[in-house]
């Protein structure tokens, strides 16, 4: 039959052996790294050390990543990458919420800088209230990242009012600040029924439309509410089941990391666009033209 997959043309792959020496690793801001504010009121992932240090995240053989991010944060003038969290549903015990905080705290490990927004409050877009508290806070949390995760309950076979609301919140550029452009994204959904990849489409389309850098695996997670722990039971309760599932969320947020350090230097080339740079120069040659005029118009008064 001969070679139907066209192995033979394949790249060789070259696998990437654990490495013992950063088992069990953290990096995480600790508290007295961190400021109280921010810890309070963008960090609601956070556990109680005892519970953190000894959880299933902590268990997780994340040493590629964890060697990439030692050796970026060890680099003169490099800061810790950015991530901002963003989820849609508003119940009190929402689904995406909680796989947004799992995310949280397998990307905290991994050494970011974890900023989860809390939709609750944020107006219906419209185009009055712009500066609204949430809508700025939205807007400078964008503009703060150097990435994001996007996390949504799939509803009526699509992403919900709440998530795309913040996402209508943020513009495509403020003046020459664009708050989304040349960032890193990951997006997984929850649903309460079969799985589905909707709501992930969806929000790759969106990403895409924000001119962001859509990561390519996604995470999809059905019949969400058997795949939580109660309020009350282990590793501080609410904490996402082993199965695939998970396996696959530690998948995405390792490769977050993996291509936020991979492209968080040439942020400012993938911002540079020929029709912009065209567009910048004829405005500046009306700017040019405008002074010269002035100028023979003074001179001959």
């Amino acid at each position: 039959m001969g070679d139907l997959n066209n192995t033979s043309a394949a790249r060789n792959v070259i696998l990437l052996e654990p490495d013992a020496a950063y088992s069990n690793m953290s990096l995480a801001i600790s508290e007295q790294e961190d400021t109280y504010d921010t810890r309070i009121r963008y960090r609601p992932f956070l556990l109680s050390p005892s519970i953190a240090q000894n959880d299933w995240i902590a268990n997780l053989e994340l040493s590629t990543a964890l060697q990439m991010m030692n050796a970026h944060l060890k680099t003169p003038g490099k800061e810790r990458i950015k991530i901002l969290v963003l989820y849609g549903s508003l119940r009190h015990r929402s689904y995406s919420r909680l796989l947004a905080y799992e995310a949280s705290r397998i990307l905290f490990r991994l050494g970011c800088d974890v900023r989860v927004y809390n939709p609750s409050g944020l107006p219906v877009k419209d185009d009055v209230q712009h500066n609204h508290p949430k809508v700025q806070e939205l807007r400078e949390l964008s503009k703060w990242s150097d990435g994001h995760c996007w996390i949504c309950p799939e509803q009526h076979g699509n992403l919900t009012a709440v998530f795309k609301n913040q996402i209508d919140w943020i513009p495509l550029s403020t003046g020459s600040v664009r708050p989304t452009q040349g960032r890193t994204l990951a997006i997984a959904q929850v649903s309460g029924g079969s799985q589905s990849f909707n709501t992930v489409n969806s929000l790759r389309i969106l990403g895409r439309w924000m001119r962001m850098f859509a990561i390519p695996n996604q995470s999809s997670i059905p019949k969400a509410y058997t795949q939580f722990t109660g309020e009350n039971e282990a590793e501080g309760g609410s904490r996402l089941m082993p199965s695939d599932n998970r396996d696959r969320l530690v998948d995405c947020m390792e490769e977050l990391v993996k291509y936020s350090i991979i492209m968080e230097p040439h942020f400012n080339l993938f911002g540079d666009r020929y029709s912009e740079r065209v567009e910048r120069l004829a405005k500046q040659e009306k700017l040019a033209q405008a002074a010269a005029a002035a100028k023979v118009l003074s001179s001959s008064s």
